[in-house]
């Protein structure tokens, strides 16, 4: 299902790949390391990198979007011990682009990564898998052991001054720990619960100091600016995000994958590319960032493009820019209980509002998907969904609130259809 497709001219993370040639030699034959190589053999200053990073409007693929250049900078220069962590935690219910770059292109995140140390002044720096993909695990620790052994990372690499060394941390598949405080709590042995901000990562992070966490594909994405210009990356896209964007498009479309888009292209065109609708039905809705982002009607997403300007507008966000598809078969309540449920499972019951109220919004879309709403249900869904939002040490209160509020906001027929007559709506119409 997640398999990568090449598209032409729009393909850059994924132009070459095929599946089978993910080792170094195959990855050095594509132009691999000679970004970084460039760097060390012409002492390049960080500052120097930091400012294309900063002038290319790189913004971090893992759902917040936060500009990279700009998190880098907030790096303190002069500490001793620093860190640089990749955020491989991808848990997000749709979301299967990080795991597909580190099993087909596992180097480029490696590169990244070691681009991002020398920028930083980092000497050690982590890969946190999701614990749900150990045949990803064990390709990424061959992946290192391949750069290790050609001098990539390592003591002076390349012959230079400069040293790194990379480790991959197994998580063990808890959805929290996509969050970057708890993964750091995670990688220090503790359970993986969220830490109060401030102090940000870059003041106090891993082991209690200075620390940046990027996503996977925004890893992927430096080597290219490097090689490229920051100039060349932020014509690929819009102004106020560069690049291309790897969405994971699953649901009601013919084929489900990853497809790779210049920012800011029409979400009629990627729906194109998976295939359409399945089975020739109407577009009902679509979920445009991962399972945690507002459900968009699908009329209002096929005059959408796909960036953060764009979305929000249409009233979500990118997040992951995992697209999940509804038809018209599907019925909005019986999703939204699916999602919910899935809130209260994975919460990690640090802050009373997440804890308490994922579960009061799972066993009341379980009630009402079961024939056994009541007068007033709807209005409770929405009023308990507002009051976990802003209310949590980390975003994950949001994240299993604002699907019930656009639910609710876009198909609250259906939500009172069920508790009216006991049944789903839909079933009437299919």
């Amino acid at each position: 299902m997640s398999a990568f497709l090449d598209f032409g001219s729009d393909a850059v993370l994924l132009a070459g790949l095929t599946g089978d040639n993910w080792r170094l030699k195959d990855y050095v034959a594509r132009g691999g390391y000679e970004s970084l190589k460039k760097i060390l053999s012409e002492r390049i200053a960080p500052e120097q990198i930091l400012a294309e990073i900063k002038l290319s409007v790189l913004r971090g693929r893992g759902g917040a979007g936060f500009p990279t250049g700009m998190k880098w900078g907030f790096m303190p220069r002069g500490a001793p011990e620093k860190y640089v962590i990749c955020n491989a935690d991808e848990g997000e219910p749709g979301t299967f682009k990080d795991r597909d770059i580190l099993r087909f292109n596992p180097h480029a995140v490696i590169e990244g990564m070691v681009i991002a140390a020398y920028v930083m002044g980092c000497a050690r720096g982590y890969n946190y898998i999701h614990g749900e993909i150990w045949e990803v695990y064990e390709r990424c620790e061959e992946a290192v052991d391949e750069a290790r052994a050609a001098g990539f990372i390592g003591s002076r690499i390349l012959g230079s001054d400069f040293s790194f060394e990379l480790f991959n941390h197994h998580g063990f598949g808890a959805y929290i720990c996509g969050e970057e405080t708890a993964l750091l709590e995670s990688i220090e042995g503790k359970k993986g619960q969220s830490r109060y901000k401030p102090p940000f990562p870059a003041n106090v992070g891993l082991y209690g100091k200075p620390t940046t966490v990027n996503n996977v594909e925004t890893f992927a994405c430096v080597p290219l600016i490097v090689k490229n210009g920051g100039q060349w990356f932020l014509e690929l896209g819009r102004p106020n995000a560069g690049g291309t964007k790897i969405f994971s498009v699953s649901g009601d479309v013919e084929r489900p994958g990853n497809y790779e888009l210049r920012m800011g292209a029409p979400f009629a065109k990627l729906l194109e590319m998976a295939g359409g609708v399945r089975d020739g039905r109407k577009l009902k809705a679509v979920i445009p960032g991962g399972s945690s982002s507002p459900v968009v009607p699908g009329a209002v997403m096929m005059e959408t493009d796909l960036d953060y300007d764009s979305i929000a507008k249409a009233g979500s966000m990118m997040g992951s820019g995992a697209v999940i598809v509804m038809d018209e078969t599907r019925c909005m309540v019986r999703c939204l209980a699916r999602l919910s449920e899935f809130y209260h499972d994975e919460s990690c019951g640090q802050c009373t509002p997440c804890r308490e109220g994922t579960g009061w919004l799972s066993r009341m879309m379980h009630r009402i998907e079961h024939g056994e709403g009541r007068p007033g249900d709807i209005e409770a869904l929405d009023r308990i969904a507002h009051d976990i939002m802003g209310r949590t040490i980390c975003a994950m209160g949001d994240a299993a609130a604002m699907p019930v509020r656009s639910f609710i906001k876009h198909f609250r027929d259906e939500f009172e259809y069920h508790i009216e007559h006991r049944r789903c709506q839909v079933a009437d119409y299919v």
